[in-house]
């Protein structure tokens, strides 16, 4: 919206800034940023007015969180669908397709993440949707975003499929793209929901992942510096830097409170949303087996569930003592913040090396 007043700089000379993309981002990053701040703290007393016991926690996890984490409340992720949305409407240019297909996928797959948290509210109970009808609603989103994008994009590129470290390759996948970023965005979006389950175990690494993503879309966007990187240029994925600005003002706002010992959880509200908001950024850019780097983390945690789930069926033992692989470490003993703090350098390292792709070609 604030975009269009760089019209008007043949008037006021000043507001031809709102042309440039690092300016809007920064603005979208501090709007969302202090969107948390100013309401944050009504979002949650209106929370905990609604939810007397907090988000109900499992019998069968880890013992310490029936002590620690009893009484909290989830379905924070409001504060971040609110922020994010505020933000990118105000500062992205909305005429601008990609930017309405991310925000799509985030406030659906927030749809979908809220209704779960609230059924589990008011049932007091740990499961909420039927994992087949959440799983059903995340494929319809992500499929119908996923060809929106691609007729959005160039007839050349548009259901390619990029590769690291190689600057010529677009393996063409046809219709069949369609599936594929489906299945980015639906398991993007579950990896970081399996993550959320500590406090601000997942909410750094999406930060981290996020401003990685940043980066990416300005320079894939650019037409100067794609040729320099020798990167599939995708004209248009330039304005998501404005949507991720929004998504890391919007998680450090929630950071504030949701950091040990969190005011706050997330919840499927937010998990879902922000995942599904990666693989749908990774999809518009050409870089979703780099989203496989930068959000490693997410891919060892999914892997670890897989893993162990597979393993009980099997063989009838368990390979971790507990899944995802940060109850793992609970269960031998590690302090929370410990467990937390390790994953967070993982993903700092993990991001490091997604990037380290845009020039190794």
């Amino acid at each position: 919206m604030l975009y269009y007043l760089y019209e008007l700089s043949d008037q006021f000379g000043a507001l031809n800034v709102f042309r440039y993309l690092t300016f809007r981002t920064g603005g979208a990053v501090m709007t969302a940023l202090l969107f948390a701040f100013v309401f944050g703290p009504a979002i949650i007393r209106w929370l905990r007015s609604r939810q007397s016991n907090g988000q109900p926690i499992r019998a069968d996890g880890p013992e310490s969180h029936l002590l620690t984490k009893q009484g909290t409340p989830t379905m924070g992720g409001v504060m971040i669908l609110f922020g994010v949305a505020i933000a990118t409407v105000l500062w992205a240019d909305l005429s601008n397709g990609y930017v309405w297909a991310v925000l799509l996928v985030t406030l659906g797959y927030g749809g979908l993440g809220f209704a779960d948290d609230y059924l589990k509210v008011t049932r007091r109970h740990h499961g909420g949707l039927p994992g087949r009808s959440k799983l059903i609603g995340q494929i319809l989103i992500a499929v119908g975003a996923s060809a929106w994008i691609v007729v959005l994009g160039a007839p050349t590129q548009s259901t390619g499929l990029a590769f690291p470290f190689l600057k010529d390759v677009l393996l063409d996948l046809g219709w069949f793209y369609v599936v594929f970023a489906a299945f980015v965005m639906v398991g993007a979006s579950n990896a970081v929901n399996l993550t959320d389950g500590l406090d601000g175990l997942a909410i750094v690494p999406v930060i981290i992942a996020t401003a990685v993503f940043t980066l990416i879309a300005y320079l894939v966007g650019n037409t100067v510096f794609a040729e320099y990187l020798q990167i599939h240029h995708v004209p248009g994925t330039g304005e998501l830097a404005v949507f991720c600005g929004a998504l890391i003002g919007a998680g450090i706002g929630f950071l504030w409170f949701n950091a040990p010992p969190a005011m706050v959880f997330m919840g499927d509200t937010g998990s879902l949303a922000m995942g599904g908001a990666l693989g749908a950024i990774s999809v518009v850019t050409k870089h979703e087996i780099v989203l496989a780097i930068v959000g490693g983390l997410f891919v060892l945690e999914t892997v670890s569930v897989i893993v162990q789930v597979a393993s009980f069926k099997l063989t009838g033992k368990r390979v971790f003592r507990m899944a995802p692989l940060h109850h793992h470490f609970e269960k031998k003993g590690w302090a929370e913040h410990t467990i937390v703090i390790r994953f967070w350098i993982i993903a700092m390292i993990l991001a490091l090396i997604g990037l380290s792709t845009l020039k190794l070609r």
